[in-house]
């Protein structure tokens, strides 16, 4: 199983940019920690993380041709503005799982609305890092569970 984590704008800061909101683990020791998870299931890892829309888009096309069983996708700021992205993600139809650091519904009124949403299967918000542990385990179950029905 291969899975693309894919990460938005400002998610590199992580452990710097408002630690009271987002916390103090930072990118790269997220990384290390959702690596160790999905190592020891058996699930192969590619990160991306970009500030920039466009690049995101790219790489969620890339995926399709990668063959990516799943994906993750914190669109982190995307997530409220983006249709290409929405739109890219229903061109690949990739299963992907959307995931938020934070309650995106009990913060600020702009962040309530997720234009991606749509595109997605599932979505996480309010566990942290732990909500891409959650992801991978709702994707591998999902993904058995379909390819078993073909």
């Amino acid at each position: 199983m291969k899975i693309l984590i894919l990460n938005g704008p400002n998610i590199n800061l992580l452990g710097v940019r408002e630690p009271e909101i987002y916390g103090k683990t930072s990118y790269k020791e997220m990384i290390g920690k959702i690596s160790e998870y999905c190592n020891n299931k058996n699930i192969e890892t590619e990160f991306y993380q970009s500030n920039h829309e466009g690049k995101l888009v790219d790489k969620l096309q890339e995926a399709y041709f990668s063959q990516f069983d799943g994906i993750i996708l914190n669109a982190a700021a995307y997530t409220h503005t983006s249709i290409a992205i929405l739109d890219a993600l229903k061109a690949i139809n990739i299963p992907t799982v959307e995931v938020h650091l934070t309650d995106i519904d009990s913060r600020e009124s702009f962040r309530k609305t997720s234009v991606i949403r749509d595109a997605c299967i599932k979505t996480i918000c309010e566990k942290g890092i732990n909500g891409y542990l959650e992801a991978c385990d709702f994707l591998e179950k999902y993904i058995k569970k379909n390819s078993d029905l073909k």
